[in-house]
């Protein structure tokens, strides 16, 4: 049974890091296509960034440049969000997903609260 597991979030202060992890158990990751998604309160969930196997990222536009997506090569079980220059508007439950085709995996989320 897949599972992912969130950690790494919090209350931060404009302009703030914070780095999240995504522990994955209980499939074969290095063919899942991981990602990172939000959602704020009375939004919708959005994509943030994803990684595909060979490396590859994808970020939206809000975060690009202040985000990196990385997933660790010798495990391919670990997915990393580092988050610099937060802002207000970053504030969110964050949440890891995995993707093959028409499988999808989510985690149970983590907040990250930015404000002062």
């Amino acid at each position: 049974q897949v599972q992912l597991v969130e950690s790494g979030g919090g209350l931060v202060q404009p302009g703030g890091s914070l780095k999240l992890s995504c522990a994955a158990s209980g499939g074969i990751f290095n063919v899942y296509t991981m990602g990172w998604y939000r959602q704020a309160p009375g939004k919708q969930r959005e994509l943030v960034a994803t990684i595909i196997p060979s490396g590859r990222t994808n970020y939206a536009d809000s975060v690009k440049g202040r985000f990196t997506v990385s997933r660790d090569n010798a495990k391919n079980t670990v997915v990393y969000l580092q988050m610099n220059s937060l802002k207000p508007e970053d504030t969110a439950v964050y949440y890891c997903n995995a993707a093959l085709g028409m499988l999808q995996y989510w985690g149970q989320g983590t907040q990250v609260t930015v404000s002062s």
